[in-house]
């Protein structure tokens, strides 16, 4: 059976966006930081282009990417990342949680579900032995904790405090049993991996 995966970016405060965030500007004022890591270094909204994972990070990301089968993220994340162009960047099926599954995209780039139990449901399908990727945003890596879907929970913890945005948990309603079981330090950003001892699913 898959594995759910659920991974986000974070400050040190825990914050997964500064404030303000949305299309145009999808991880707040000041949140590009939180994405040096997967850029491979500093770059901003403005830039004309975007660097790269370099090294480490790219051999990282790139074993993640190869073990991923599906991905699940929520509608807010999708609206603020402008769709993506409309081209799925993960060349996986991808799950939107959307309260409003009626308003579908054409195409098959990405699949609207209502409610994360049916998207994980329904990745899992999809992704066969490989992992599902639960990508957030914090609502959603929320709702996936807090229904016991998730097998694994990594932090990518960037060392930036940004005040003020969206919390990662937020209104956080029960608590966890979690047993780390990696660490990785790199340039950009600490990678904090741990098991979910008692995951529901």
């Amino acid at each position: 059976m898959s594995k759910v995966m659920a991974m986000i970016t974070v400050s040190v405060d825990g914050y997964v966006t500064g404030p303000g965030d949305g299309p145009g500007c999808g991880l707040g004022v000041g949140g590009e930081r939180l994405h040096y890591w997967v850029f491979g270094g500093p770059w901003t909204y403005d830039s004309p282009t975007r660097p790269s994972p370099e090294g480490e990070d790219k051999e990282w990301f790139d074993r993640t990417m190869a073990a991923t089968g599906s991905v699940v993220g929520g509608r807010g994340t999708y609206e603020a990342a402008g769709h993506w162009g409309d081209a799925n960047p993960f060349g996986v099926p991808f799950f939107i949680v959307t309260h409003r599954p009626e308003e579908q995209p054409p195409g098959d780039e990405f699949v609207f579900v209502n409610g994360v139990d049916r998207a994980i449901g329904r990745a899992k399908e999809a992704a066969g032995r490989k992992e599902v990727h639960v990508m957030g945003g914090a609502e959603v890596i929320r709702q996936t904790l807090e229904g016991g879907y998730a097998d694994e929970l990594v932090l990518v913890v960037a060392p930036v405090v940004l005040g003020a945005g969206k919390r990662l948990f937020e209104g956080f309603t029960r608590s966890l049993d979690l047993e780390q079981v990696g660490v990785r330090q790199a340039r950009y950003a600490t990678f904090l991996h741990y098991r979910v001892k008692e995951p529901g699913g």
